[in-house]
Order: structure tokens, then sequence, then C-alpha cells
């Protein structure tokens, strides 16, 4: 599988700045969102399908050493909130991020460990 499909982008919005303060249901809809990602498989399956395209359940099991059912399960949480999606290839059923914002998110994330980690290494630990 493992061909490069790329999300589609972003549609263009506000910058931070220039947004009214966000609503308390905004709020709320924020933290849904950050529980659904809160999690640490389903953070390394949106990196590995980030970093491959899309793959199948099978394909991201063995990137992530874990059971297929466990993936699937997964798989089926960020469907539920519209952050993946699959199609039907015959017998293979392909998953991929449904917007180049969540790559970005998680690019944001990282780097901003990272910085953490620069700045204060012994913070956490």
């Amino acid at each position: 599988m493992n061909r490069l499909v790329p999300p589609p982008a972003c549609t263009p919005k506000p910058g931070l700045k220039q947004r009214p303060l966000m609503s308390h249901e905004q709020a709320l809809a924020l933290e849904n969102l950050f529980v659904v990602l809160a999690n640490d498989t389903r953070l390394r399956l949106l990196h590995e399908l980030a970093r491959q395209g899309e793959a199948c359940t099978s394909e991201l099991a063995d990137a992530l050493e874990l059971k297929p059912q466990a993936v699937s399960n997964q798989l089926a949480r960020l469907q539920d909130k519209g952050i993946v999606a699959r199609r039907r290839v015959g017998n293979h059923v392909p998953y991929r991020i449904v917007d180049s914002c969540v790559a970005i998110l998680l690019e944001r994330g990282l780097c901003l460990i990272e910085e953490t980690a620069r700045i204060a290494p012994d913070v956490g630990s």
C-alpha cells in the first residue's frame, strides 16, 4: 500500500490573535478533541499515518508492534471524531488522516516537548 496521499490542507482561518476569545462551547469541543488525542497509541498511529500517507490496519500494527485488533479499536476512535477516514481497495482498507491540520498539530506538539526538554531538561524527570 504505502502510497503517499496527502491529506487536504486546512482551510485558511484567522490566527489566534485575530479571533475573539473562544466560547465555552468551543473550549469544551477542543477539550473533547484533546481527550481523544491524549493517548500514546493513537498519537503513534497518527504519526505513522502522517509518515506513510495511508496504511492498512495490519501495516500499522506491524509498525507499532501491536495486535491488529488493538489498532483497529484505536482507529475506530479516531474515525468517530473525523480525524481519520478509510476506503476499501479490494480486500484492503487503508486509513488516512482527513485534514493536514492533524499533522501540523503533531509537529507543533513534538516541537514543544523538544524545546521544553532543551530549555528545562530536568522538568518532568
